[in-house]
């Protein structure tokens, strides 16, 4: 489940349509996703618009928050309330921003699915997170612009200090475009790329 509804205030533009890599923040995040095979991919935004229709063609499942001002916890409500229906055995928690993420840390979340887990950086245990199905009343539950931090402690965690980077500020677009460019990422720069 991407959570890509926000409002990008600190930012001052919106984040999840915002190209690095050669894809949108919200595209990237799917990608990965499917990479992991995760499935669906559930992705909460806004509003309708090109982004949205650009998802459904990926084979995403699109559930618009209208609640969006509340923050992220009328995000995760969204998102697992159509998660609930078809009926999935868990849940994996994830944000567009965070630009390291690895298809490999997905799976390595869900390798229990008996159990909640997060993920370890900065010092803390946070998005992405895997719930089990049990956990969804908990979820659903949640008010306000907090997330599922409270859910976490105690925990199984892994750890990928890389996840410390998400874009929230020009700053972090910058840092975010650097760690994606070929140089960092062994890709082989096409003439597409400019």
């Amino acid at each position: 489940m991407v959570l890509a509804a926000g409002a990008s205030r600190r930012l001052g533009r919106p984040k999840q349509t915002l190209v690095l890599g050669g894809e949108t923040l919200a595209e990237r995040a799917v990608r990965v996703a499917f990479e992991a095979e995760l499935s669906p991919v559930i992705v909460v935004l806004r509003g309708e618009d090109e982004m949205s229709a650009r998802l459904l063609e990926r084979g995403c499942v699109v559930v618009m928050n209208e609640q969006a001002e509340e923050g992220m916890a009328a995000s995760i409500r969204c998102g697992v309330e159509r998660a609930r229906e078809t009926g999935v055995d868990g849940v994996v928690v994830m944000a567009c921003d965070q630009v390291r993420l690895r298809a490999e840390h997905l799976r390595a979340l869900v390798g229990d699915g008996g159990r909640v887990a997060g993920s370890e950086y900065a010092g803390k245990v946070g998005i992405p997170s895997y719930f089990p199905a049990a956990s969804f009343g908990e979820l659903l539950a949640l008010q306000g612009d907090v997330g599922a931090r409270g859910l976490l402690r105690g925990c199984a965690a892994v750890v990928d200090e890389g996840l410390a980077l998400d874009v929230d500020t020009e700053a972090d677009v910058l840092r975010g475009r650097r760690a994606l460019s070929p140089a960092r990422t062994g890709r082989a720069k096409s003439c597409a790329d400019g």
